[in-house]
């Protein structure tokens, strides 16, 4: 059932909520098995299971990235219909941000490093669309990928901070066979350069064992990279430097074939 309308799909989720828990997993569309994945996990956690897809203008930096972002609403479609989620929600821009929308919610913190250095503004809309995705499904959980890990942190932060009733779940990454972190980007790759971004989670795996950073960076410009971004051990929670005694999680941002290739594991 694709449903547009916020007051179509708040009619349908007034009468879920009297019976049961309410799940939502968020996307961009262009999906894939990873995707998928997640919509599992809230079929185990929730009685009624809504997707979003939404491309949201306010998360990118470049108008070219946002233009050439996939949009494949048919597919998305029938991945889904098997899985019989309850509800497919497809808003249009406008029912999202009306006219006269003035509204912003910034996170700091846990947004700033990393992507939100790199990405000046990228986490406040990620904020703004969760936010607004939340008030207007009134989901009592959410599902994310872990493979958006600093993503995963900003919203569990802004939940906290602003009482938000929506408990916020992550997903393990799924993976392709040579490693690489399932990701709708990837599809953008030539044949050529999808075979060597596996130097990507193997590189990351060697320094996780204990390669310098510096080695695993030439590493992945050896194999054919074009920049390495970032390629960091950050304390998992608050992506500040490692603590002793605390989980920390290994981070990396590398561009290949100018598609811009995002990961991180547990280290």
């Amino acid at each position: 059932m694709i449903i547009r309308r916020v007051n179509e799909l708040r009619a349908l989720v007034r009468g879920w909520k009297k019976t049961g828990v309410v799940g939502l997993v968020p996307t961009m569309g262009a999906l894939h098995q990873g995707h998928l994945s997640l919509v599992q996990a809230a079929q185990q956690g929730a009685d009624r299971v809504i997707v979003s897809i939404f491309v949201n203008p306010r998360q990118f930096n470049s108008a070219a990235d946002l233009a050439k972002y996939p949009r494949t609403e048919a597919a998305d479609a029938a991945l889904l219909a098997p899985l019989g989620v309850d509800a497919v929600f497809v808003p249009d821009p406008d029912e999202v941000y009306p006219p006269g929308f003035a509204s912003e919610v910034t996170v700091g913190g846990v947004a700033l490093p990393l992507e939100g250095a790199l990405r000046p503004g990228h986490f406040a809309g990620v904020a703004t669309v969760v936010t607004k995705l939340f008030g207007m499904t009134m989901a009592d959980r959410a599902w994310f990928g872990e493979k958006d890990w600093q993503q995963l942190q900003v919203i569990r932060r802004m939940v906290a901070d602003l009482n938000i009733p929506v408990e916020v779940l992550g997903v393990p990454t799924l993976r392709d066979p040579d490693g690489l972190a399932m990701s709708s980007r990837n599809a953008r790759l030539s044949a050529q350069a999808r075979a060597r971004a596996a130097a990507l989670p193997l590189w990351m795996g060697r320094m996780a064992a204990g390669t310098p950073a510096h080695e695993a960076e030439a590493g992945l410009l050896a194999a054919g990279f074009d920049r390495v971004e970032y390629l960091a051990f950050h304390d998992a929670e608050t992506l500040d430097a490692p603590r002793p005694g605390h989980p920390r999680r290994l981070l990396a941002a590398a561009w290949l074939e100018g598609v811009r290739l995002i990961d991180n594991i547990p280290a």
